[in-house]
């Protein structure tokens, strides 16, 4: 079996999901494929139980479960360490993503994929809908509403980049994508995701087939700085062109506008923002989406009462 072409490397990054990282990778040991598969999962130096659950999974299933365990952390560095680590480690012919704390629901779903790709020579890469558990304050809700819009369709790299459409745990590329890397960039996966639709077409097929789940931990959760998102989508427009242009400055107000509204409780935060706001001359578009943002979160207040 070993001499066999190795189809797929599944990426899996994982760090303090003690909670979660059984159900992850029993997505992938129950895996039915007609092919040869492997997952390198990459443990940056946990602190909980994270790395022993990894390592009983690997003398289980040696032939898949490929660890890799740091004892120091490597994303905290923010030079690109774990990307080169896991390119080092990635031989399949497709890559597969997902994180510890996410989760396969599927036994089909590498198949169903590769199925697509092999016989879709045009397309550099395909994802599928997926579910969504919402874990917060020891509450646990799914929800269906978020990845609900997507359909069984080719999309662009304009609508992935405005909508986040793509449930990373979801997604079966290519390895012979070049990825660039760009220190100011918050969320790799759109970055992978855009290099994918350069290269090729990307499509999303109709099976739900993973689960994304959204807790406080995430980088999505956390409240970053404007200037980080700035940063961040300055650098998509750097690497991947002009033709970006009106979605990064839709974007770019959208981040003022999250910020301001998050406002970390500091009146001087809410000026700074302002500020940079009236000296961009963007005092107008952020003003308008302020108020629909703003019209928005009291709706969804009055449906909840």
């Amino acid at each position: 079996m070993d001499n066999e072409e190795l189809m797929v490397t599944i990426r899996c990054l994982a760090y303090n999901h003690e909670p979660y990282i059984r159900q992850c990778l029993e997505g992938f040991v129950m895996q039915k494929t007609n092919f040869r598969f492997e997952a390198i999962v990459h443990d940056d130096a946990s602190t909980d139980g994270t790395a022993a659950i990894i390592k009983e999974y690997a003398e289980k299933y040696p032939n898949i479960i490929k660890p890799i365990f740091q004892t120091e952390n490597q994303y905290s560095k923010r030079d690109g360490s774990i990307r080169r680590i896991m390119d080092e480690h990635t031989h399949g012919k497709y890559i597969a993503l997902c994180e510890g704390d996410d989760f396969w629901i599927d036994p089909l779903k590498l198949q169903k994929q590769v199925d697509f790709l092999e016989t879709h020579l045009d397309y550099s890469m395909c994802f599928h809908k997926a579910n969504v558990i919402i874990d917060s304050k020891n509450k646990i809700t799914l929800n269906t509403r978020i990845y609900g819009h997507l359909e069984e369709r080719e999309y662009m790299g304009s609508e992935i980049l405005k909508k986040w459409s793509i449930p990373t745990a979801s997604v079966l590329a290519r390895s012979n994508i070049f990825r660039p890397y760009d220190n100011r960039f918050i969320y790799g996966d759109i970055v992978f995701f855009l290099s994918c639709a350069e290269k090729g077409k990307i499509y999303c097929l109709k099976d739900t087939m993973s689960v994304y789940r959204r807790n406080g931990g995430g980088v999505t959760a956390r409240k970053l700085h404007y200037t980080r998102y700035i940063n961040h989508y300055d650098a998509i427009l750097e690497h991947f062109g002009e033709k970006y242009n009106k979605i990064i400055e839709y974007l770019k107000i959208n981040a003022y506008v999250k910020s301001f509204i998050g406002g970390r409780n500091s009146k001087s935060y809410a000026f700074e923002i302002l500020n940079e706001v009236f000296n961009k001359k963007l005092i107008l578009p952020f003003c308008i989406l302020l108020v629909k943002r703003t019209w928005q979160g009291l709706t969804k207040r009055i449906r909840n009462l």
